[in-house]
């Protein structure tokens, strides 16, 4: 795909291939938190067209030092590194993968069991 960039609207509707992905309003509307189960794996900012996401400490550090034009460093934990992700210059398989990943890392065992052979890994 020659094309970069993602629109918001495109971005939640990646979040369709997610089982029980859920999004809900916060911040008085400035952001949309998205989680699993009660669980948070991302966030999306309308506003400025980003997306923050859990990784892990490694891969949010690689993608940062990488490419810092489409990634930043949001925060860390002793377990994972959120990233910012510049919706304008990342294509949408990147991202498509990175979301999948956050939500991996998020979702309960049983359902990351069922959704390993669920349609998504299909070819």
């Amino acid at each position: 795909m020659w094309d970069m960039g993602v629109t918001v609207d495109e971005f939640l509707t990646m979040l369709e291939t997610l089982p029980e992905a859920e999004q809900s309003r916060g911040g008085g509307d400035s952001w949309i938190a998205l989680k699993v189960r009660g669980k948070g794996f991302g966030y999306v900012w309308e506003k400025t067209e980003t997306v923050g996401l859990k990784l892990t400490l490694d891969e949010q550090i690689a993608l940062v030092a990488e490419r810092p034009e489409v990634f930043e460093v949001q925060f860390t934990t002793s377990q994972f590194g959120w990233v910012v992700v510049q919706l304008a210059k990342i294509d949408a398989d990147e991202l498509l993968e990175l979301v999948t990943e956050a939500w991996c890392l998020t979702a309960p065992k049983r359902l990351l069991e069922t959704h390993e052979f669920g349609s998504l890994y299909d070819e």
